[in-house]
C-alpha cells in the first residue's frame, strides 16, 4: 500500500470530495495570500496643493487660559473695575454664574513686544522673545461652556464624542513620512488627561490606524517597546510575516480594523528598531536642554514633551499633540477661584518650553514645515467668580499660530472693548480647523470620508480659511 506523504495528500484521498474541497480552499487562501499586497494605510499622500507646513505641533491649555491676562488687554476693564458689565452687553451665562458678577481688572503688566509690537504680559516673558513669529487669533469662539463638550469641539468639530480628532483627519488625508513612527502621537500632562479624555486624540469613524498613540512620561515612553529576552530578531520577522500571510487570506475589501491590526504589527516590528532612538533625549546637548527649561523644575515636564515633539516631527512624525494640564484641577488652566497664583504657575510650567521649541525649531530650518498651534477649548470672562477668579467664556478668546506657513507678528480678529465676545473677523471652530488644513495644503472641502450614508468631513458644512494668517 502506498501511503500518503503529505497533510494535503492525506486529506485528498482520505476525504473524498470535502477533503478536496478543503485543499481548493487552502491552495485558493496561500495563493491569495501571495498575489494580493497590503495596503499600507499609513503611506505618504500628496497634498492637494503645495503647500509649506508638512507637521503639526498642536499644544493644548487644558482648562481655559485668560486671553485678557495674556494676549489682549483690556483698558476698559480696569476703568470699570468692580461695576457691573453694562446693560448693553446683556447677561454672559457661563457654567457658574449668570452674568450679573462684576468686572474684574487684570493686574498683569503688558508690553509691547518684538518689531511688530503685539502685546503680551508680564506671565509670558521668554514667549514675548517670539512674538515676530506668532500670529494671534483674538477672535475665536465656540459653543459651550462645558470643559468636555468644548474640548470635543476644538478637537473634532463636533461637541458629542465619536467623531474623528484633528490628527486623525490630518494623518488620514496626508499619511505619514516616517515608516518607523506613528503618525499621530499623543503626550498626555503626568497627572492626569484632559477632561474630554480619549476621544479628544480618537479616530472616530476613520479607520483605526488614524487614532493618536500615547507616549507616555519617562525613559520608556511606549510600552512594549523592547521585545521578551529571546525573541526579537529573524524569529520575530518569520512570525509577523507568517501572521501577515495569514491575515492577508482573510482580508475583506473594507476591514479596516484588520488592515489597522496588520499596519499596527508591522508597524510595532520596526519601532522596536527606530523608536529608542527617537525617544532618547540624553543625546541632546546642554545648551538645548537649557533652552526648554528642562533644567528647571517648573518647566522641566513640559519642556521634556516640547523637545520629544521636535524629535518626532523631525523624524517624519505627521501630528504631535502636547496638553498643558490634565486630571487633578490644581494642574489645569481653570482658574475659578483665583486667577494669579493659577496662570502665574501654569504659565511657569510652558513659557520657557513654547519659547524653546519656536527658536529651537527655526534654528534648525523646521519652523517653516512645523505648523505650531497653541490652544483651549476657551477663554475666560472679563467678569468675576468669587472676587479673583473668572468663569468660563465661549464668547471670544485668543488662540495662536506660528510657523508653517503662518505671518507672523499680526493680531487677527478683535474682541469688545470689554473682551467679552468677538467683534471683528468672527472666527468659528471650523473656521480655525478649515485654515490648520489649508496650511497643510488640505482643501476642508475635499478631505471626506464616507459614513452612514454622507461624506463626512472635519468642518461639517461650514468653515472658512481665515486668508489673513497665510504668509
Amino acid at each position: 500500500m502506498n501511503y500518503p506523504t503529505t497533510r494535503r495528500e492525506f486529506l485528498w484521498r482520505t476525504g473524498g470530495g470535502c477533503g478536496g474541497l478543503a485543499l481548493t480552499y487552502l491552495l485558493a487562501r496561500e495563493t491569495h495570500a501571495a498575489e494580493k499586497p497590503l495596503p499600507n494605510p499609513l503611506a505618504a499622500r500628496k497634498p492637494h496643493f503645495p503647500a509649506k507646513a508638512k507637521s503639526v505641533i498642536f499644544m493644548f491649555m487644558v482648562g481655559g487660559p485668560s486671553p485678557i491676562d495674556l494676549f489682549d488687554p483690556k483698558p476698559e476693564v480696569a476703568k470699570h473695575h468692580g461695576k457691573p458689565l453694562p446693560a448693553s452687553f446683556g447677561m454672559p451665562v457661563s457654567q457658574f454664574t449668570k452674568g450679573d458678577t462684576p468686572l474684574l481688572a487684570s493686574t498683569r503688566k503688558f508690553k509691547k513686544a518684538g518689531q511688530s509690537g503685539l502685546d503680551i504680559s508680564d506671565l509670558m516673558p521668554h514667549l514675548a522673545e517670539c512674538v515676530d513669529d506668532i500670529c494671534y487669533l483674538r477672535s475665536c469662539w465656540c459653543t459651550s461652556t462645558i470643559h468636555a463638550p468644548a474640548m470635543y469641539h476644538l478637537h473634532s468639530g463636533r461637541t458629542n464624542m465619536g467623531y474623528p480628532s484633528l490628527g486623525s483627519w490630518v494623518t488620514y488625508g496626508l499619511g505619514s513620512e516616517s515608516d518607523n513612527l506613528p503618525a499621530y502621537c499623543v503626550l498626555l500632562q503626568p497627572e492626569g488627561t484632559p477632561e474630554g479624555g480619549a476621544p479628544c486624540w480618537s479616530a472616530g469613524f476613520l479607520p483605526a490606524v488614524y487614532q493618536g498613540t500615547l507616549l507616555r512620561k519617562g525613559p520608556n515612553p511606549i510600552l512594549n517597546l523592547r521585545p521578551p529576552e529571546g525573541g526579537g530578531g529573524q524569529r520575530q520577522r518569520r512570525t509577523l510575516d507568517l501572521l501577515r500571510q495569514m491575515n492577508a487570506g482573510d482580508l475583506r475589501p473594507g476591514d479596516t480594523d484588520l488592515e489597522a491590526r496588520i499596519a499596527s504589527y508591522e508597524l510595532a516590528f520596526r519601532m522596536q528598531q527606530h523608536a529608542p532612538e527617537a525617544v532618547d533625549l540624553s543625546k541632546e546637548t546642554v545648551a538645548t536642554k537649557r533652552l526648554y527649561g528642562i533644567d528647571q523644575a517648573r518647566s522641566a515636564d513640559f519642556g521634556t514633551r516640547l523637545l520629544l515633539a521636535r524629535r518626532l516631527v523631525e523624524r517624519g512624525v505627521r501630528f504631535v499633540q502636547v496638553y498643558s494640564g490634565g486630571g487633578p484641577l490644581f494642574m489645569q488652566w481653570d482658574a475659578h477661584d483665583d486667577l494669579n497664583p493659577n496662570h502665574e504657575k501654569m504659565c511657569g510650567h510652558v513659557d520657557q518650553p513654547i519659547a524653546g521649541l519656536l527658536k529651537d525649531l527655526k534654528s534648525r530650518g523646521l519652523l517653516d514645515s512645523t505648523l505650531v498651534v497653541w490652544a483651549s477649548e476657551f477663554g475666560r470672562l472679563p467678569t468675576s467668580q468669587g472676587g479673583k477668579g473668572r468663569d468660563h467664556n465661549p464668547y471670544g478668546f485668543t488662540m495662536w499660530l506660528a510657523g508653517g506657513g503662518v505671518k507672523g507678528g499680526q493680531a487677527v480678529g478683535e474682541t469688545d472693548e470689554f473682551g467679552l465676545r468677538a467683534v471683528k473677523n468672527k472666527i468659528s471652530v471650523n473656521d480655525f480647523h478649515a485654515t490648520l488644513l489649508h496650511l497643510l495644503g488640505l482643501d476642508h472641502e475635499k478631505l471626506t470620508y464616507p459614513h452612514d450614508g454622507r461624506d463626512e468631513r472635519l468642518t461639517d458644512v461650514a468653515g472658512r480659511v481665515v486668508e489673513q494668517v497665510l504668509a
